[in-house]
């Protein structure tokens, strides 16, 4: 069982950045791969990206690649999003999710976290 707490949402202005964390608690939290979601109202889940239990492998999607990034910090049982250059586009519920392995579909993910809500205001 892995238990995951997202953190560090909240109200930025366009232009400015944001990081959020991911907290994961569980024997066997620091090998899982961990992925980022993020939904907006009346949209669809969109996969942002992914990093490996180990943080040797990490994968961005192409809509955020340019902007965000993914670390990990498995002594403090962390995953952090970096979020550079928001625009009102990014407000979303922010959400992380732990797999066995890099997963690419929110389907294949096993545990969630209960999200952290993003404003943007232009």
């Amino acid at each position: 069982q892995v238990e995951l707490v997202e953190s560090g949402g909240g109200l930025v202005q366009a232009g400015t950045s944001l990081k959020l964390s991911c907290l994961a608690s569980g024997r066997a939290a620091s090998g899982y791969a961990v992925g980022w979601f993020r939904q907006a109202p009346g949209k669809e889940r969109e996969f942002l990206g992914v990093i490996s239990y180990n943080g040797g492998f990490t994968y961005l999607s192409d809509s955020v690649k340019e902007r965000f990034s993914i670390s990990r910090d498995n002594a403090n049982n962390t995953v952090y999003l970096q979020m550079n250059s928001l625009n009102p586009k990014d407000a979303a519920v922010y959400y992380c999710a732990a797999a066995r392995g890099p997963r690419y579909t929110d389907v294949l993910y096993d545990f969630w976290g209960q999200g952290t809500q993003v404003t943007v205001a232009s």
